[in-house]
């Protein structure tokens, strides 16, 4: 297959973690047969230091015209503390995902058994774990008029959803709990925002279109508490923009790093895919950033395209690092190895699943959880 992948490095470590990626897949082209070409495009504050602009137009067209866009991480502390600031780093990424009707994030959170206790949560708490969570992405507070008054002292976001935005995302959501396991859990706070109640309103309509799958309504303050408490009872989460984000960030906790779990931003034409941790500055060039996250998200670029082989090649190598304990720092305590040798590592062992691997559950699960 011959894909064209825009690059978008970032800001902080996420050019180190997304060269990384980039090198797994050019094993998977070396192994398979497929023909990548990568360009790279500024974002963020890299190219608000080179163009005055968080989103140039050479990186849009970039990644309007690519088949798909590996994403690293976005935002530096320059911008981050200082709130006169009149473009931040994140309106790139905001911009990017609104203009290419990045509609739905998906974030498969899988526990594997090599790193159940890499998890502050107790084992037999977090064992079993293996959920998606279904973001609407283009609208909702993060995207509604906002305003400041004259002498700053009064604030307003506007949160606001249509009937077709929700309807998009959740149907997404209902298809892959119809694969999965049947479950969806929508996750709201209908009791005090209309937003939430037009949620609830639509997705129990949609519903009955899905009389296969189990809907269940959750407040996003119960919806939290019993991820920790009981996280492998959900399956599918499906939520607005604002409470997806938060209920993702949470999903950090669970598996014991922010560095290990991947997201896919998809649209009707457009496909981004990208670590869900930040920019973390104060790693930045030392090497000791985990490149995990960003290698699995190019997993979730290769399965969106279909090549079911190479997705579960990229998947088992990284298991094996896990096995092997080859890992960064904030893996099982672990001092030696770093991004590089990490990420080499599993390029190294990117072969034909067919012949050099026994494909496990492992591997399944995690492609169960990312139908896109």
């Amino acid at each position: 297959m011959k894909l064209n992948i825009a690059i978008l490095g970032g800001d902080g470590i996420g050019p180190e973690v997304i060269a990384q990626a980039v090198k797994c897949l050019q094993a998977v082209e070396d192994n398979f047969g497929h023909d990548f070409t990568f360009t790279e495009g500024l974002i963020g504050a890299a190219a608000i230091d080179a163009k005055g602009n968080p989103i140039p137009k050479e990186t849009l067209e970039l990644c309007k015209t690519s088949d798909a866009i590996l994403f690293g991480a976005i935002g530096t502390p320059e911008y981050d503390n200082d709130p006169e600031a009149k473009m931040r780093p994140e309106d790139g990424l905001l911009f990017l995902r609104k203009e290419l009707d990045l509609f739905a994030n998906i974030r498969p959170i899988k526990i594997f058994p090599a790193l159940v206790t890499n998890s502050p949560i107790k084992k037999e708490v977090i064992a079993g774990t293996d959920l998606v969570i279904y973001r609407e992405l283009t609208s909702g507070i993060y995207f509604g008029e906002k305003s400041l008054s004259a002498d700053g002292k009064v604030a307003t976001d506007l949160c606001k959803y249509t009937e077709a935005e929700i309807s998009r995302v959740a149907h997404m959501a209902f298809k892959a709990a119809k694969k999965r396991n049947g479950k969806l859990t929508l996750v709201d706070k209908a009791h005090v925002l209309e937003t939430s109640r037009l949620w609830r309103k639509v997705v129990t309509n949609i519903a009955e279109s899905y009389p296969e799958v189990e809907l269940t309504c959750m407040y996003i303050d119960n919806a939290s508490m019993q991820m920790s408490l009981n996280p492998s009872a959900f399956d599918v989460i499906l939520a607005d923009n604002m409470f997806g984000d938060i209920l993702s960030a949470q999903c950090n906790v669970l598996i014991g790093s922010s560095g290990l779990l991947p997201s896919a931003s998809i649209g009707t034409e457009n496909a981004m895919f990208e670590p869900i941790h930040g920019s973390y500055p104060e790693a930045k060039g030392k090497d000791t950033a985990n490149p995990v996250a960003s290698i699995l998200s190019a997993a979730l670029l290769l399965n969106h395209f279909g090549l079911t082989e190479e997705f579960n090649a990229v998947v088992a190598a990284v298991y094996k690092s896990f096995r092997k304990k080859i890992v960064t720092m904030d893996v099982m305590g672990s001092t030696k190895y770093g991004t590089e040798s990490v990420g080499d590592f599993i390029a190294e062992n990117i072969v034909d699943v067919d012949d050099n691997l026994n494909i496990n559950d492992e591997n399944i699960g995690l492609g169960k959880s990312t139908i896109i």
